[in-house]
């Protein structure tokens, strides 16, 4: 049985393998963030891989002639770009296409293999990672990775992930795998993903020994997608995170008609509800995740049916995450006087899926910063795949420039509000970019509703609390 507390997937780098590492020698479950790892590890290596943990675990890999590749491409001794902080531009990895070209391949399976070992290393105890359904190019090769390194635990929202189960059986055994491309505009036609691990230059799947298949726990908001997901991968998960829209990060949108409250964010009911009578029904663990950041809420989810509770806002803001010690003394300076606060933005996520953003001045929460940022997709994530008229896959998004977007088939109206978050994400744990004109990349943080959790932990003078005070603050007496 896996603990009962999970420290939440946050961000892309927020949930670092630091972070996990320590929840897990805490005997509990830690979670790295598999967004954007290849980007990341790409930025680490650009900086000069400074205190050498990247390379470590590099060289733990099982192809050091992708190790060599990569490096060659991407580190520079001593550090040459830093980003905003030393003035130059970080190297950019090539956008992701359909299909991915083997090197491409290999980048994104070497960093998902790297943030896993880091985070397992020097304990035993177990570790997750954490992707997001909608980020669909990158997810196969990032799987394998993760499993190489030994992850115990995937956690998948955002989506629907019907067919992640099956991939990682398979996976398990080095075997060709595919998942479904989600593609706008395809009429009667269908696309898919494919990845064989033999592809990047690991040997024949006979020659390697089988990999540890993970638990499969899907982040979901409704009783019935969790049924249909147990329809249809019998066997194939392990439990779910049932997730309310008070987490921080995406959210699910409200069932039925959108509708907005004073303050322009979306207005959940009756109907997102979670039945979580029948989440026992169905026999299989789940943890309840959006605001149970205290003992007692803790307990109540355990009263509830619940084998244990998801926990990100209060981990996100401990020394041990990845945000930019800067940013996060800013916020809860902020937060320590009282002035924290968190908007639901309906639109500023380019998915289309509501998105929790942090009131803090001098970041893309500001209405004028935001106007001023040039429009532009450079790390493209969350890019949607369209077929053109010609009949060929593309790619946009309404966060890139709107002439760009409408030009593709877009709406104007669908840009309006949009921000880039895969800049603004990697922004926040110290990595942003600096433009050739001089604009350098503003961070935009994401909590849950309940912040307020986190001043139990700080005082004013007194601005860093550790991993080990969350976990000691909120398990139930006799629960370990």
């Amino acid at each position: 049985m896996l603990p009962r507390l999970i420290q939440g997937g946050m961000g892309a780098g927020v949930s670092s393998w630091t972070l996990a590492r320590e929840v897990s020698r805490l005997g509990q479950l830690g979670v790295v963030s598999g967004t954007a790892l290849d980007s990341i590890l790409v930025r680490k290596l650009w900086d000069g891989d400074p205190d050498g943990h990247a390379r470590r675990a590099m060289a733990a890999f099982p192809s050091q002639a992708i190790v060599e590749a990569v490096l060659e491409r991407y580190f520079r001794e001593g550090g040459e770009a830093g980003g905003s902080h030393r003035g130059a531009r970080y190297k950019l990895a090539p956008l992701l296409r359909a299909p991915l070209k083997p090197d491409r391949n290999a980048l994104i399976v070497l960093a998902n293999f790297v943030e896993v070992f880091l985070a397992k290393e020097g304990h035993d105890g177990v570790v997750g990672i954490n992707y997001l359904e909608k980020i669909q190019l990158p997810t196969l090769p990032s799987l394998y990775g993760a499993m190489l390194a030994g992850v115990d635990v995937v956690l998948m929202g955002a989506g629907i992930p019907i067919e992640i189960p099956a991939v990682l059986d398979r996976l398990a055994e080095h075997q060709p795998v595919s998942i479904r491309l989600d593609v706008l505009e395809a009429g009667d036609r269908t696309f898919e993903l494919h990845f064989d691990p033999a592809s990047i230059g690991l040997g024949r799947a006979a020659a390697m020994p089988p990999i540890h298949r993970p638990a499969f726990l899907p982040i979901v908001s409704a009783a019935t997608l969790a049924k249909a997901l147990l329809r249809k991968s019998p066997g194939g998960i392990q439990g779910f995170v049932v997730e309310g829209p008070i987490a921080g990060g995406h959210n699910a949108p409200p069932r039925g008609q959108l509708q907005l409250n004073d303050r322009g964010e979306p207005i959940y009911g009756d109907r997102d509800v979670v039945d979580l009578q029948q989440m026992q029904a169905f026999g299989v663990p789940f943890w309840l995740a959006g605001a149970y950041g205290s003992r007692a809420r803790f307990q109540a989810a355990l009263d509830a049916g619940a084998h244990g509770v998801q926990v990100g806002t209060a981990f996100a803001f401990c020394a041990e995450s990845g945000l930019d010690p800067a940013l996060r003394e800013r916020f809860l300076a902020d937060l320590v006087e009282g002035d924290g606060d968190v908007f639901t933005d309906p639109v500023a996520s380019p998915t289309g899926f509501p998105f929790k953003v942090v009131e803090l001045d001098g970041t893309l929460s500001d209405e004028a910063p935001y106007v001023e940022r040039p429009r532009l997709c450079d790390l493209g994530y969350l890019r949607r795949a369209y077929v053109r008229p010609d009949g060929r896959l593309d790619y946009r998004c309404p966060s890139e420039p709107v002439e760009d977007y409408v030009r593709k088939g877009g709406k104007a109206e669908d840009t309006v509000g949009r921000k880039c978050l895969c800049n603004a994400l990697v922004t926040n744990i110290g990595m942003g970019q600096r433009r050739p004109e001089g604009y350098v990349e503003l961070p935009m943080l994401t909590a849950g509703d309940d912040i307020a959790s986190i001043r139990a932990f700080i005082s004013p003078g007194h601005l860093t609390y550790h991993a080990s005070d969350v976990v000691a603050s909120l398990l139930p007496v006799g629960v370990s």
